[in-house]
């Protein structure tokens, strides 16, 4: 997409994704809500995403308990990088089934880096998660040991030398490695990855 077609859409239509995720926050929400009626570019982009937000809400049924091992290690492993302790457990997030779930909380994995935990596939060694960076912080380096998709929602994201902007997609192999993930601006995404992954 070029930069002059960027300026010329709609200033609400990057924030449709965290709408239709329901991770926006209650006035926001409300906002949303009434400008998508009156904005053709915004409702195209929501009704786009329709497969994304049904295939989500089908994970929510499962009754799978989350890994938390990983970030254990993700902690420990940002806190040695920016030698620093790090200043919180590994998020509990639990749910036993569709008929009592309930909407799980942002919770702290690392310094500058939040997630809320959406579902679990411990049999496919799958995990779905909303993960938000703090401006000017870094993922860890990793190794995937699955398929990894990152659907961009809000800010700006450089994965390698490639600058994501919302609503930009990135899927990464496995055995593949991430060298550089980092955010200016600070970024939210949807990630759907392996809670296998090495880090370095």
């Amino acid at each position: 997409m070029s930069s002059s077609s960027r300026n010329n859409r709609c200033e609400r239509t990057d924030l449709v994704a965290s709408y239709a995720l329901a991770a926006l926050d209650s006035a926001e929400a409300r906002l949303m809500a009434e400008h998508l009626p009156a904005c053709l570019e915004c409702q195209q982009e929501y009704y786009s995403l329709g497969p994304l937000t049904g295939a989500l809400t089908a994970w929510r049924t499962q009754t799978l308990p989350p890994p938390a091992p990983i970030w254990n290690e993700l902690a420990e492993r940002i806190a040695k990088a920016s030698q620093k302790k790090a200043s919180a457990p590994a998020p509990k997030v639990t749910w036993s089934g569709a008929e009592d779930w309930h909407e799980p909380q942002w919770e702290q994995a690392a310094p500058g880096i939040t997630v809320k935990l959406l579902s679990t596939d411990k049999e496919g060694d799958r995990v779905s998660m909303l993960v938000r960076l703090a401006p000017g912080v870094s993922y860890p380096p990793h190794r995937h040991a699955g398929v990894e998709e990152l659907y961009l929602l809000e800010g700006e994201l450089w994965i390698e030398d490639r600058k994501l902007y919302p609503g930009d997609f990135n899927r990464a192999e496995p055995g593949t490695a991430d060298q550089r993930v980092y955010s200016e601006t600070g970024c939210m995404c949807l990630l759907i990855t392996s809670p296998s992954d090495q880090l370095r």
